[in-house]
């Protein structure tokens, strides 16, 4: 397995069908079929490769950006689509991407690293807690890229890993942006 670190503006047209093939496998029916990404594009991506095919066998992107918790500015890294092809789950891939992600945060002027998922198991075994925070967000309309509005509630699917001694707080949370 190769792990490289590719900003989203150096992806080759060859790789953008290699990743979109691994999206619409993990995703399934909800994937867009004509992109790389849901709503916006990451900044970057960690991608796996296989050593013998150089198929992408598994992939995140990452995305950084400023929020506001409480009414004080944080600074995030957001993990959109974490995926593994079906042929290689259950042998820790997954786990990996989430220790070259923890590893790439070390030194850097990040608070948090955050996610939603609707299966928090991964992520609980990899040192991310649930939370429950009230959320503001943009609304974009994922089929015909627009904007549709702001979203307001509590997400329960929110989930935080603390980087380098910053301490998450119940509250309000402005996403400064789109919900991942």
């Amino acid at each position: 397995m190769n792990i490289n670190r590719i900003n989203e503006y150096d992806i080759t047209d060859e790789l953008q069908t290699k990743l979109q093939k691994l999206l619409i496998e993990c995703f399934e029916d909800e994937y867009p079929k004509d992109r790389i990404y849901f709503k916006q594009l990451p900044q970057f991506r960690f991608i796996i490769t296989d050593n013998r095919t150089d198929d992408v066998i598994a992939q995140v992107g990452l995305d950084y950006r400023m929020m506001n918790l409480n009414g004080q500015p944080i600074t995030i890294l957001g993990i959109i689509d974490l995926c593994v092809s079906a042929s290689h789950r259950s042998k820790g891939i997954a786990s990996l991407l989430l220790s070259n992600i923890d590893t790439f945060c070390k030194g850097k002027k990040i608070d948090f690293i955050l996610l939603f998922a609707d299966q928090p198991d991964l992520y609980v075994s990899n040192g991310f807690k649930s939370f429950q925070n009230i959320c503001t967000w943009l609304q974009i309309d994922d089929e015909n890229q627009t904007t549709y509005g702001i979203g307001k509630e509590k997400i329960e699917e929110l989930m935080i890993k603390e980087v380098e001694g910053s301490l998450w707080e119940h509250g309000e949370l402005d996403l400064l942006g789109y919900l991942y």
